[in-house]
């Protein structure tokens, strides 16, 4: 006969069988946006991924220091999957300044970087979307000092959150690591433990 402790029982017993999978903590599904990738295609983000694992970088072109060293964090990560043979990861670099990160800006960044572009997409839109979206998922972006160069240029800068997300493969940030200082490993085996 089932009672009500061997069906509590059961639960927990498949509970913590299912959290020696990962020890990766569960949030909500990231929402759907309307997005533009480096090759002004419509990307519908995390959507465009789905069944596969997302490392998203969240950057601006113009970082003098954060974004270069989020960006080849996410490079190293891509090369040590592919020289392990894993599969299945989609890397995404999505831009908080929209107003300048347009998709032949991104597609440069990419290109001065010789990124490897077969599972990475620069994403950008417009601005009340990239403001919902970086609000969903936490990242703070707010501009800060300006400088004219010499030249007559101007710089500029953003004060923001240095991050790497990983999601899942329905779309579910799972953990957050700061970008420009990522432990490596750390993030291959929690990908692996995803898989």
């Amino acid at each position: 006969m089932i009672t009500k402790f061997n069906i509590f029982l059961l639960v927990f017993v498949i509970a913590i069988v299912s959290s020696c999978r990962n020890n990766l903590p569960l949030s909500e599904k990231v929402s759907s946006y309307r997005l533009i990738d480096q090759d002004s295609t419509q990307v519908t983000f995390p959507d465009f991924a789905k069944g596969k694992i997302l490392v998203v970088g969240y950057i601006f072109t113009n970082c003098p220091d954060v974004c270069p060293l989020t960006t080849n964090n996410m490079s190293i990560i891509q090369e040590k999957l592919k020289n392990g043979n894993i599969s299945g990861v989609q890397f995404v670099s999505i831009s908080f300044d929209p107003a300048t990160d347009k998709p032949s800006v991104l597609k440069k960044f990419a290109e001065v970087r010789n990124l490897d572009l077969s599972n990475w997409k620069f994403l950008t839109g417009d601005k009340p979307t990239i403001k919902k979206l970086i609000k969903e998922v936490g990242v703070v972006a707010i501009p800060s000092d300006s400088t004219v160069l010499p030249g007559g240029s101007k710089q500029y800068y953003y004060v923001h959150t240095d991050r790497i997300s990983l999601m899942d493969q329905s779309g579910t940030i799972r953990k957050n690591y700061p970008g420009s200082k990522i432990k490596i490993n750390e993030i291959l085996q929690d990908i692996k433990s995803l898989k």
